[in-house]
């Protein structure tokens, strides 16, 4: 069993076929009630990664997400539990290929987006990597992606919206994404650079301003920012998460995780 989610084993099945130049390269999406965005996301991936095996993974959703879903991708599989860490590693554990990539399904992804997870994958000494972000044009915007573009270099976190992407066996060594209700992907990406080399991509992920535009961006960069720090200093996720529902949840209380 891989440690942090106790759930399903990574097999040692056949890898994926990809095309002959490109690593294998498997993109595991978490969804929960994103009708109006799961078509056109998966398209835009299919067009954007020709060759990546697609995989959804949609945690019990009551807005058609599943059945629009069906068709658009490789596998769909369902999860009773609502919670992203495990979704992912459930996608994870399904996946054929060598290489693991985590989408949001707000996520814009560059052209020649495999070609660039090759490139960077073909120095073994690398256990993954992630893209820079790209957030509309307003200046709170621009300011708010570059703080935390440095910030995250300085305190050495990333967050999911960046499309982590990593080695299978570098998965299976940080043991997948711990089961925690916040923070689960910095954590992972702070396990996953004790495997090895984590480097970042110039190409960027275009990122949404929905949740920004939901809580307002001055809110929501000082409520992350605070969300942060008291990461740092070693305050429980569930903590975290309470302080996460109540200052960045106004109107989407339902779906209470970062989006």
């Amino acid at each position: 069993m891989l440690r942090g989610f106790g759930q399903a084993r990574l097999s040692n099945r056949p890898p994926f076929k990809a095309t002959p130049l490109q690593v294998q390269v498997s993109i595991i999406v978490p969804v929960f009630n994103e009708a109006p965005l799961i078509c056109a996301f998966l398209e835009h991936l299919r067009r954007r990664a020709p060759g990546a095996e697609i995989i959804v993974v949609d945690g019990a959703s009551t807005d058609g997400t599943y059945e629009l879903a069906a068709g658009l991708c490789d596998q769909l599989i369902p999860s009773s539990q609502h919670s992203r860490a495990i979704q992912m590693n459930t996608g994870a554990c399904a996946a054929k290929g060598d290489i693991f990539w985590f989408l949001h399904v707000d996520a814009d992804v560059p052209t020649a987006c495999l070609d660039e997870i090759d490139r960077i994958m073909r120095d073994p000494t690398i256990s993954g990597g992630y893209f820079r972000i790209r957030l509309p044009s307003p200046v709170v915007y621009r300011l708010t992606d570059t703080f935390a573009h440095y910030a995250g270099l300085l305190f050495r976190m990333r967050c999911g919206d960046h499309g982590i992407f990593c080695r299978r066996t570098a998965f299976i060594a940080a043991g997948g994404f711990p089961n925690v209700p916040l923070m689960e992907d910095v954590e992972f990406f702070r396990r996953l650079r004790r495997c090895g080399r984590v480097v970042h991509s110039s190409k960027r992920i275009g990122a949404s301003p929905r949740r920004y535009e939901a809580v307002g961006p001055l809110r929501l960069t000082l409520a992350y920012g605070f969300i942060a720090t008291l990461y740092l200093l070693g305050v429980p996720t569930s903590a975290l998460f309470q302080i996460y529902q109540n200052t960045c949840c106004v109107l989407r209380r339902a779906d209470a995780r970062p989006g």
